[in-house]
């Protein structure tokens, strides 16, 4: 049997035609159906660890009463993954590790298909989230244009166990020397949608400039005394 493969379909130019199944392919599953052209339903192996919502599978039928067949996908335009899906193989820690490789080199083209169209970005310095792609692309842009490349992002550890959650431990440095006051850490929630991996949800938290220290203990005592003895206070927060 000889195949000859495009990119959204392919053809099987099958050499003899016998009544048997042709050899299966690893990512491939053949399911005789009742017909007597003795038709095949090829249905493709998806990766069981990828996050989907209730996509279907890319099913075609091919008959080995001709001998070429022509194959294409199932799968509708408003499916949340498309069939590229199937060879997505960036993990979760390599797209937040391109993410930070973005921002280093103020590459925002290639950062905007990192972030989902409705993420969530909280970066605890500010009083409020930045909400959509188009709001967090123009604060790192207001941010890339206040420094230059000579400030970089350097992780020191990042998570790569989860195929869904990164959490990432990070510093800045000026031309290869600690930035003072720049030791962070952030977590990234992401998702498949159209067959990529995004961020959905990001949070950053920045070693403060002002330590209060045990200031803050005490702090945190007369809150929760007040608590105590106003509990409708807790409505305010």
């Amino acid at each position: 049997m000889t195949m000859a493969i495009n990119s959204s379909s392919f053809s099987l130019n099958i050499a003899a035609s016998a009544a048997v199944p042709p050899p299966l392919f690893h990512n491939l599953h053949y399911i005789t159906t009742a017909s007597t052209t003795n038709d095949y339903v090829i249905i493709h192996n998806r990766n069981k660890n990828r996050r989907r919502r209730s996509a279907p599978q890319a099913i075609t039928r091919v008959s080995s009463d001709n001998q070429t067949i022509s194959v294409s996908s199932s799968t509708t335009a408003g499916d949340v993954e498309s069939p590229q899906s199937v060879f997505d193989t960036d993990s979760a820690s390599d797209v937040v590790k391109n993410f930070y490789t973005g921002i280093n080199g103020h590459d925002l083209a290639s950062v905007e298909d990192l972030i989902a169209e409705d993420c969530v970005y909280e970066d605890l310095i500010f009083s409020r989230p930045f909400v959509g792609r188009k709001a967090i692309l123009e604060f790192f842009k207001k941010f890339i244009d206040s420094i230059s490349t000579d400030l970089q992002f350097v992780i020191d550890d990042i998570s790569n166990e989860d195929s869904s959650a990164v959490g990432v431990t990070w510093h800045l440095e000026w031309k290869g020397k600690p930035f003072p006051f720049s030791k962070g850490c952030s977590f990234y929630r992401l998702e498949v949608v159209n067959g990529k991996k995004q961020v959905i949800y990001g949070r950053d938290s920045v070693e403060p400039s002002i330590k209060p220290g045990e200031t803050a203990l005490v702090a945190i005592r007369g809150v929760t005394w007040l608590l105590q003895q106003f509990p409708q206070l807790a409505d305010q927060l």
